[in-house]
């Protein structure tokens, strides 16, 4: 692309966040441009000590309709939307007076701001912005004559350029401003149809994010990455390297999980599935009894808790490797214990939540699902057996419920005294997550009488019962509705084991 450097004669300045325009207008005024404003905008220029124009006095209509139209009139589109090296326009420019207008400086009405905060659906239908829109799209279109910035985000870029241009652009620098121009401008009415569309009455995958950060790498080493998505939405790194790929998976399985925990929980995350976990009167009570459903595992793995992490607990978590760890506080001697590794992860949850929705990219389109929210609560359990399950196998069933909930499926969780015991995971048949289950449970020397075992679906058979049976679990959940669900539950009758139903499949692919 030719550099075409073009000089800024006349700039149409109307934004909304006014911090940063200072330093743009006196650029510009020191090149000797002419500057053009409107509203507030035109106020704040001139308490400043600017000579500025308004845009009133160039159209010679006021603003009108409490403001919902200012700029738009030819004298202002014809400027901007002039092709300057068509000699047909040049005429009509003579032919109507309208001035060439060289750079548009212009931002939106704050629209997901009033979203957010719960404005009332009149404000925020008054914060769709029209003129500003219209002004972006024209100057963006004709960036082979035109500047245009979007948003505050550019002023800083804008600045260097016309430093090092002398009140200047080049072709390439007003082609990139025109990108983030039509960026801004998908992103803004991508909003305002998630809004009007929340019923989700017309069907479409309208998503739209602007921040981004690159990671290390992918999945794999050879495979780029990239997170879109605000800062604000991410936990706060204290300390650590670049996050990956991996990582965000696995931070994200973590704060999911833990946020089903109402009580003090720790838990080991490793490829998104939670190899130890334990709720406790204390953080160190339950790191203890995390770590020990599977110190093999944890080594490399992601921890997660709903505690502060205080100095005692520091000191026993660093006496393993670990990536990331994830908690609401640290405290200062905390943080100097786990910062002696200058790899690990450090990051605290602040008011981070798990999205309400899930995307994933699927052959040549997307699929979309609600979050799984649901975390059953005594209420929820039908007892299907003769014997009921007692107070304190109640509270395993729905630990080990939660947990199966956030196990890759096919899972069965066996936990005990609210300890995680042992998961099967990822297993193309039931049986074989049991036995898996089973047989890490034994590796560890873990006694699984009197423990309970949660599956994310129902049983087609009644082998999976006999088997935890055999293998001493008193108490079983899982959501029930197979045709055969007769034959486990009689099963479970004849040998005194609690069986309950929740109504609720929790698979996880």
């Amino acid at each position: 692309m030719a550099e075409n450097i073009k000089k800024i004669e006349c700039a149409l300045i109307s934004v909304f966040y006014k911090d940063g325009i200072d330093e743009i207008a006196a650029e510009l005024t020191k090149n000797g441009t002419r500057l053009l404003s409107t509203g507030g905008t035109y106020d704040y220029l001139v308490q400043k000590g600017f000579k500025v124009e308004k845009v009133e006095d160039l159209t010679t209509y006021p603003s009108i309709l409490g403001g919902r139209v200012k700029t738009l009139h030819p004298k202002v589109f014809g400027g901007i939307l002039s092709r300057r090296d068509n000699a047909g326009d040049r005429e009509q420019m003579v032919q109507y007076e309208l001035p060439y207008i060289d750079l548009v400086i212009v931002d939106l009405y704050p629209f997901e701001e009033y979203v957010a905060k719960g404005a009332s659906h009149q404000d925020i239908i008054e914060k769709i912005d029209i003129g500003g829109i219209s002004l972006i799209r024209a100057a963006a279109k004709n960036y082979k004559d035109v500047v245009i910035v979007p948003c505050k985000e550019c002023y800083s870029k804008l600045v260097e350029c016309l430093k090092a241009h002398n009140g200047g652009t080049t072709e390439e620098e007003r082609y990139s401003f025109a990108k983030h121009a039509f960026a801004t401008s998908s992103n803004y009415d991508t909003h305002i149809f998630s809004y009007l569309n929340s019923d989700g009455e017309i069907p479409a995958f309208s998503q739209s994010i602007l921040g981004s950060r690159s990671l290390r790498y992918g999945e794999n080493p050879h495979q780029n990455a990239t997170y879109f998505g605000s800062e604000d939405s991410l936990p706060r790194q204290l300390h650590g390297k670049e996050i990956s790929y991996n990582n965000m998976l696995d931070i994200e399985a973590a704060i999911e999980l833990i946020s089903d925990f109402d009580s003090t929980a720790v838990a080991v995350i490793k490829h998104n599935n939670a190899c130890g976990c334990a709720v406790r009167g204390t953080v160190l009570e339950a790191w203890k009894d995390a770590l020990a459903g599977d110190p093999v595992s944890a080594f490399g793995g992601i921890i997660v808790t709903n505690g502060t992490i205080d100095k005692e607990v520091a000191e026993e978590i660093n006496k393993i490797f670990f990536e990331v760890i994830i908690a609401p506080e640290y405290t200062p001697e905390a943080l100097e214990i786990l910062e002696c590794k200058k790899n690990r992860i450090i990051l605290e949850r602040g008011n981070v939540q798990p999205s309400k929705m899930k995307f994933r990219s699927m052959l040549g389109g997307a699929l979309m699902q609600e979050r799984d929210t649901v975390a059953e609560t005594p209420a929820d359990l039908t007892v299907v057996t003769e014997k009921a399950p007692q107070e304190s196998q109640i509270a395993d069933l729905l630990f080990a419920n939660r947990l199966v909930k956030h196990s890759k499926s096919n899972a069965i969780v066996l936990a005990k005294n609210g300890m995680l015991l042992a998961s099967g995971i990822g297993q193309t048949s039931r049986v074989d997550a049991l036995k898996q289950a089973i047989e890490k449970a034994h590796s560890f020397n873990f006694d699984l009488n009197g423990a309970v075992m949660a599956s994310d679906a129902f049983f087609p058979f009644p082998d999976c019962v006999e088997i935890a049976h055999n293998a001493g679990i008193t108490a079983v959940i899982h959501p029930g509705g197979s045709i055969r669900d007769a034959e486990s539950v009689d099963y479970c009758n004849a040998n005194g084991v609690a069986m309950v139903t929740t109504g609720k499949r929790h698979f996880k692919h």
